[in-house]
């Protein structure tokens, strides 16, 4: 058990990381996202949690056309760069504050792993997304499915980590019930 400052100041950054993480997300959800998706007819690279194909991949590269790879680098890929840290942020630091009262430190190593984990497989499939974009028409298929994969591993991580979070947020309202029995 960590003293009670740390776990209200751990609270305070989760907090402030989520708001800005979601501001960030709605930004790219609702504005540069959908505009690459109304621009292509292609749902973006960033939106497929199961991976894409070469073939998909030039449907999307060449629907976009000139403009549209354009705007993907300048408004899409700068937004989606600070994404990840806020979000791998948010869920550090709330499984830390969670995790303060659970006995066992599992949950938080893992939890914190898995964050940077899933961060640092969105900075990989960006950089995959600016290299097809750069190298367009030439596109091996060996950058899509490396990128690909790296969509896949985000999209799978980011979700086991916002399970764990979950998870950790319930064990210590179980834990916050038991201490407040015993008093």
């Amino acid at each position: 058990m960590m003293n009670g400052y740390l776990p209200k100041h751990v609270g305070k950054i989760a907090i402030g990381a989520a708001m800005l993480a979601a501001s960030v997300y709605l930004a790219m959800i609702s504005v540069t996202l959908a505009h690459l998706e109304a621009v292509s007819g292609q749902v973006p690279f960033d939106m497929r949690p199961f991976g894409y194909s070469p073939t998909e991949a030039a449907l999307l590269l060449d629907g976009l056309g000139m403009v549209g790879r354009e705007y993907y680098l300048t408004r899409q890929i700068p937004l989606d760069m600070v994404y990840p840290a806020f979000l791998a942020l948010t869920l550090c630091s709330t499984i830390f504050w969670f995790g303060s009262r659970i006995t066992s430190r599992r949950f938080v190593h893992l939890g914190v792993t898995l964050s940077v984990g899933s961060a640092l497989f969105d900075y990989i499939e960006n950089l995959g997304i600016v290299a097809m974009i750069r190298i367009w028409p030439d596109v091996s298929g060996l950058i899509v499915y490396a990128t690909s994969t790296a969509t896949i591993f985000k999209s799978g991580i980011t979700t086991l980590t916002v399970i764990l979070a979950l998870l950790t947020g319930f064990l210590w309202s179980r834990q916050a019930k038991a201490d407040a029995r015993a008093c």
